[in-house]
C-alpha cells in the first residue's frame, strides 16, 4: 500500500437518553468527506484500540468515527446493568449516526464490537453500508467467553478491593512514552469495579447476539476476519456468520494476531472493501458538541 496522508483528528461527544437521564458519549473523528465507518471496540477496551486502523481508512480518504459505547473509555459509566447491552450499544451508533449526519455506514468491531455491528444491521439495517466482522463472539466462543468473564464479574462484585487495589497501582504508570500496547492496556484497567461489574453483568445476561436467522436474514455486504488460535474468537464463528449472510467475504489470518503484529495485508484487504461500500450519503447535519 502507498504511504498514507495524513488525515484529521478531533474528539467529539454525542448526548443519548438513558436510564438515569442523558449519557454522555465520546468519540474521535478522522479524516472527513461523505464515506463514512464506524469502529467498535471490544468489551470493557476503549476506543483507542482502533486508532491506527482509524487513521489508516481515514489517510485512505475515509470518514472514520471510533465511539466508546457507554461504560468505555471515557464515556459515561453508570453502574446499572440495566444501562447495558449489545442492543444498547447499537442504539448508540445510531444516535452517533444521527449525531454527525451520516445516513450510512459500513460498521465495524471486534469481538463483541462485531456482535454489536451485527445488532445494528439487524436494528437499522437501512442505516448499514457494510459490515466489518473482526473476531465475532458467537456460539462457539461462548464457554471460553464465560470463562473469562464470570471471573472478572465475581471478583468486582465479591472482591471489589482486588480490582480498585490494582487500579490504584497501574494508575500513577507513565503512559506517554510507553507502547500503544500498554497504554491500551492502562486505560482498560482504569475503571472502578462497580462500572466493570455493571457492564460485564449487562451483557452477559442480555441479548449477546441477532439469532442465527436474524443474521442469515442480512442483505449487507459483509468482510468477515476469521482468527488464527485464539480460543476466545475461535475461527469456527467467523466460519459460521460468514455462511449465514448471504454474500458474506470470509477472509482467514495467516497467523495469530496478524492484524496487530503485520497489519499490512489485511490492511490492504479491509481498506478495499470499506472503500468499495461506503455510501457517500448524508442528512442534514446536527448541532454538534464537542
Amino acid at each position: 500500500m502507498a504511504r498514507a496522508a495524513l488525515a484529521s483528528e478531533k474528539v467529539g461527544q454525542v448526548f443519548v437518553e438513558g436510564r438515569r437521564g442523558r449519557d454522555r458519549l465520546e468519540f474521535t473523528e478522522y479524516g472527513a468527506g461523505e464515506a463514512w465507518v464506524v469502529l467498535l471496540p471490544p468489551l470493557l477496551v476503549p476506543r483507542r484500540v482502533h486508532d491506527r486502523t482509524a487513521r489508516m481508512l481515514a489517510s485512505n480518504g475515509l470518514h472514520v468515527l471510533a465511539l466508546d459505547p457507554l461504560g468505555h473509555g471515557r464515556s459515561d459509566r453508570p453502574a446499572d446493568p440495566l444501562s447495558y447491552s449489545v442492543t444498547a450499544f447499537a442504539e448508540q451508533v445510531v444516535a452517533l449516526l444521527d449525531h454527525v449526519g451520516a445516513a450510512r455506514a459500513v460498521v465495524g468491531g471486534s469481538s463483541v464490537g462485531a456482535n454489536v455491528a451485527l445488532e445494528v444491521a439487524a436494528i437499522a439495517p437501512d442505516r448499514v453500508a457494510g459490515l466489518l466482522l473482526d473476531g465475532p463472539v458467537l456460539e462457539n466462543a461462548l464457554g471460553a467467553q464465560l470463562a473469562l468473564l464470570a471471573p472478572v464479574l465475581a471478583t468486582a462484585r465479591f472482591a471489589p478491593f482486588a480490582l480498585s487495589a490494582l487500579r490504584l497501582v497501574t494508575r500513577p504508570l507513565p503512559r506517554r512514552l510507553a507502547p500503544a500496547w500498554v497504554r491500551l492496556s492502562l486505560e482498560t484497567l482504569d475503571a472502578c469495579p462497580g462500572e466493570v461489574a455493571a457492564v460485564v453483568h449487562g451483557v452477559l445476561f442480555g441479548r449477546f447476539a441477532p439469532s442465527s436467522a436474524e443474521r442469515a436474514a442480512l442483505t449487507v455486504p459483509t468482510l468477515v476476519l476469521a482468527r488464527t488460535a485464539d480460543p476466545f474468537h475461535p475461527a469456527g464463528d467467523a466460519e459460521l456468520v460468514a455462511g449465514e449472510i448471504p454474500g458474506a467475504a470470509l477472509e482467514p489470518a495467516a497467523a495469530p494476531l496478524e492484524w496487530r503484529r503485520r497489519p499490512e495485508r489485511l490492511d490492504l484487504v479491509v481498506t478495499r472493501f470499506v472503500r468499495e461500500h461506503a455510501r457517500p450519503a448524508r442528512r442534514g447535519r446536527r448541532t454538534r458538541s464537542s
